[in-house]
């Protein structure tokens, strides 16, 4: 079974929709086998993002990203990484496909919503800033 890092980030959370997103993964078949609400430091928001350190928008994805809380969860099931970022949608929801949760729910580009690991790999180090092995279920 493969898994996959999602973040339910601060926009979502504070219009509430923590719940419908779960469940559109959940309802697409995906097992949730570890969940916490958190408020992410900045310290871990560098480590998530640190990919992007380098570009000129890192900066503000920290602040956005440590703003409120948000809600880390691990989604598994086969194809997991795939799956979800097609249920997703672009990371743009003005250029994400219709019924998808970012058209539906994000505001723009920084906004959007949610995170989604985008390989398995990725998926294995995201995890592990997260959840220990003692907090993940199957």
């Amino acid at each position: 079974m493969e898994r996959s890092l999602v973040l339910i980030k601060p926009d979502a959370m504070e219009r509430g929709l923590a719940g419908a997103i779960m469940g559109r993964l959940q309802g697409a078949g995906l097992k949730l086998t570890a969940l916490r609400t958190l408020h992410m430091d900045k310290s871990l928001a560098e480590r998530h993002y640190a990919i992007h350190k380098e570009k000129p928008f890192f900066k503000d994805l920290v602040e956005y990203i440590t703003s409120a809380p948000i809600v880390a969860a691990i989604f598994e099931g086969d194809g997991a990484v795939e799956r979800i970022r097609k249920l997703m949608g672009a990371t743009d929801p003005a250029k994400a496909e219709e019924g998808t949760i970012r058209k539906d729910y994000g505001l723009d580009v920084q906004r959007n919503s949610t995170h989604a690991s985008d390989s398995p790999e990725n998926a294995e180090i995201e995890i592990k800033n997260f959840f220990s092995v003692k907090e993940i279920f199957s």
